[in-house]
């Protein structure tokens, strides 16, 4: 029973010996692992709009309800327009994690950590005028005018301030109003204005209303191509006859517009989940045909330059692969779960793997190493009697065999590894014999 005890003793503190090390190495890569697992995804998105009754009102409730079937809530945060959605992004103060930008109203700053997830529409700019002043067709013929130029901190007050400026208009010569929104239709009903700079797409309330206003007219802009060259984010759009109301033939000829376009800019630190949502909820929002745009047009990759934000990774793998492989089968909480743990699988492959492989073999090399060790002792004792059978009495060569073998009798050794100790204890006697044969001759 003793024997059995110091068996099952030592086994348990072999593999304790051999097995804890490594476990505490698996344990480590694990650790280490865990350190680059990114936290869930918050379940609230707070993006910045724009002003009432504008496009970007409108799309973000579209997304609202897209990342609402998430269990994702979108809170809306109205603005100026595209300067005060750049600022917000940029204060750290500020609780935000996407806004609309309007094409050409930023440049790239080298402390942004800003970054674009695409184009998402053209945005045309609307020249609205009183029917009164006839068709003006250049920027010069409102020289002298009262021009509603958008509020302060939109995208429309710095597109017109920079159109206007290259035509020779400011407010030395003429006056530059600060109003933009519903309420333009009023001015232009109450002849407090005679012509407004609108930018959004046709969806726009604030556009739409100044459509159907009687006594205001859309003013084609002919020198739209040359404008497009002096400012490169800009794009000429032909809005086609009738493309507004076919039955009244409004337009009644083309019109030719000037076009920033739409892009949605997030931070870096939005949580890329978020940021997978945002891309399936622009598809939605913004893949169908339109006026000017045709269906799957949008939305694309922004283009580099010095007015564009750097692509999003999770951007640039919707772009070229879709919706994230793992939310086309598993529900969105699943996917996102998965996609955290599968960092989780670095250590499983780097490390455990490995030393499931190698721990066999250690545990036995240890055992062995025992055995072998008694084995050397053994070879060493009979080189040294084949050299020299005298060097030594008898009764002297015997003792150390003696004490090998005692050693040998109280070696606990694992049942697998006995028949090793068994042979052992032949080699020592076929040792003693020779032993005995050396020293008798002798």
């Amino acid at each position: 029973m003793k024997k059995l005890r110091r068996l099952r003793e030592y086994s348990l503190r072999d593999l304790l010996i051999v097995g804890l090390p490594l476990l505490l190495l698996v344990i480590a890569g694990f650790l280490i692992a865990s350190r680059f697992i990114r936290p869930a995804p918050p379940d609230t998105l707070t993006i910045s709009t724009g002003a009432a009754g504008g496009a970007y009102q409108r799309f973000a409730a579209v997304y609202k309800d897209v990342l609402a079937h998430y269990g994702v809530t979108v809170i809306e945060k109205p603005s100026a327009g595209s300067l005060e959605n750049l600022a917000r992004l940029r204060d750290p103060e500020q609780q935000i994690d996407a806004a609309f930008i309007q094409g050409g109203t930023a440049r790239v700053q080298e402390d942004d950590d800003l970054l674009s997830l695409g184009n998402l529409y053209y945005e045309p700019l609307w020249i609205f005028t009183r029917a009164e002043l006839g068709t003006p067709s250049r920027l010069i013929d409102l020289k002298g005018r009262r021009i509603a130029i958008g509020a302060p901190g939109s995208g429309t007050h710095y597109l017109a301030d920079q159109l206007l400026s290259v035509s020779q208009i400011d407010g030395s010569n003429t006056r530059l109003i600060e109003q933009g929104g519903l309420d333009l239709a009023r001015a232009f009903t109450q002849k407090r204005i005679d012509a407004a700079f609108v930018v959004g797409p046709t969806q726009s309330a604030t556009v739409w209303t100044l459509l159907h206003t009687p006594g205001v007219r859309l003013m084609n802009l002919v020198h739209a191509e040359a404008y497009t060259r002096l400012f490169p984010y800009l794009s000429k759009r032909v809005l086609p006859r009738g493309a507004i109301d076919f039955a009244a033939d409004q337009p009644p000829t083309d019109v030719e517009l000037l076009a920033p376009m739409a892009t949605l800019v997030v931070r870096g630190d939005t949580h890329p989940a978020l940021v997978d949502l945002l891309m399936q909820a622009m598809s939605e929002a913004h893949g169908g045909a339109g006026i000017f745009q045709r269906a799957g047009e949008f939305p694309r990759p922004t283009a580099a330059g010095s007015y564009d934000f750097p692509l999003s990774p999770e951007a640039q793998r919707f772009y070229k692969s879709g919706k994230p492989w793992l939310q086309r089968f598993l529900p969105f909480w699943a996917a996102t779960l998965v996609d955290r743990m599968v960092v989780m699988l670095i250590p499983l492959f780097a490390v455990l793997i490995p030393v499931l492989k190698f721990a066999p073999g250690l545990y036995n090399w240890r055992v062995k190493s025992r055995i072998y060790r008694r084995y050397g002792e053994l070879k060493f004792l009979e080189a040294e009697l084949e050299a020299d059978p005298g060097k030594l009495p008898r009764a002297e060569w015997m003792k150390r065999i003696d004490a090998i073998e005692r050693e040998v009798n109280h070696l606990p050794v694992p049942l697998a590894f006995s028949d090793m100790l068994y042979t052992l204890r032949t080699h020592i006697g076929l040792v003693r014999e020779a032993v005995d044969r050396a020293t008798t001759a002798a």
